[in-house]
């Protein structure tokens, strides 16, 4: 029966490690070029715009639908 046990790393020891293997990370990574984070910044941009138009012409539909003329089936206007 082997009596090893893994001691702990201190807090500081534990943080520089994290550090170090952030940085070796980051320096694996293929960062975009210019050109690309402006195409994906103009796509999310027009992706929104679009979906935001969808759900206000849900809205609008459903406003309609909901106050204008349900009510008035009950009411007989």
């Amino acid at each position: 029966m082997a009596d090893d046990v893994a001691v702990p790393a201190s807090l500081p020891q534990r943080v520089m490690g994290f550090y170090h293997e952030v940085v070796v990370e980051l320096k694996r990574v293929t960062w975009p070029d210019r050109p690309q984070v402006q195409q994906l910044a103009i796509g999310v941009i027009v992706l929104s715009l679009a979906i935001g138009a969808v759900i206000a012409l849900l809205d609008l539909t459903l406003q309609n639908v909901l106050v204008k003329w349900i009510p008035a089936l009950f009411t007989g206007r």
